[in-house]
């Protein structure tokens, strides 16, 4: 079974990003993927009163129908990137995480944890995720046929106790908007400590490229095996990545190096 991660150049416009979304999916799945990973933002890389103007309420609106539509057009397990849906708190969001099946039934919504609030000041970058987001509070876990999966949103890569938690999961799906400067300093490392630690296979589906908002995210989408090898990487650009999912040499390595058990 083929896993991909899906890397795009999303900007402020909606219409724009769904067809460019759109077309990475079937790509994928001619492919074979059978799980797809969308990219944090995915549908708008946008300024916060932006993302308030679109958030939508929980069950319903535009790009909930989308990722369900999408899911059940190509018969896969789609991880929707991250979406704004509205929060009970006056002037905030949720940055949610759903995730589809087959059907196009949403089976996961995951609430992100860690806020990216940092300053960069030799790159006169500073960032405040929330003073538009409010945080969610528990982990979350998907079951499928294939494998078990855990679901984290960019900066929560930087916290293993969070992935920790998660028991019996094969697979990791990340979706990120990692940007440049943090990108190629520590993306790479974090992702393969996470599916080394955890003995999982990591599909890290980011934001790559320079955004009509002013941004630069990272790129480098992955996916890389619980021995922490990467599979296979896209740099810069939209486009998938593709690679293979083996449970039975997951399992094999989980034999030979017994390091869950040894907790």
């Amino acid at each position: 079974m083929n896993i991909a991660a899906i890397q795009m150049v999303s900007n402020t416009d909606i219409s724009t990003n769904l067809k460019q979304a759109e077309q990475l999916l079937k790509q994928a799945v001619s492919e074979s993927a059978r799980i797809c990973v969308l990219p944090e933002y995915f549908a708008q890389m946008g300024k916060p009163e932006e993302m308030l103007s679109i958030a939508e309420p929980i069950g319903q609106g535009k790009l909930q129908d989308f990722l369900a539509n999408q899911a059940a057009k190509h018969g896969i397990y789609l991880v929707g990137g991250s979406i704004p849906l509205r929060s009970t708190v006056p002037q905030k969001l949720l940055a949610s995480c759903l995730v589809f099946n087959p059907q196009g039934l949403k089976i996961g919504h995951y609430n992100k944890i860690h806020l990216f609030d940092v300053s960069i000041p030799e790159k006169n970058e500073h960032y405040e995720e929330s003073a538009t987001f409010e945080k969610g509070h528990q982990i979350t876990t998907i079951q499928t046929p294939f494998a078990n999966i855990g679901i984290g949103i960019c900066y929560d890569i930087r916290f293993p106790e969070q992935f920790r938690e998660m028991t019996a999961i094969e697979i990791l799906a990340i979706p990120a908007a990692f940007t440049q400067t943090t990108g190629q300093a520590h993306w790479e490392v974090l992702l393969r400590a996470r599916a080394i630690e955890n003995q999982v296979y990591v599909i890290a589906a980011n934001q790559g490229g320079k955004h009509n908002n002013g941004q630069e995210t990272y790129g480098n989408s992955l996916i890389i095996n619980g021995w922490g090898t990467v599979l296979n990487r896209r740099e810069k650009g939209q486009g998938i990545v593709i690679s293979n999912y083996d449970p039975v040499a997951l399992q094999q390595l989980r034999k030979n190096f017994p390091v869950l058990t040894h907790r």
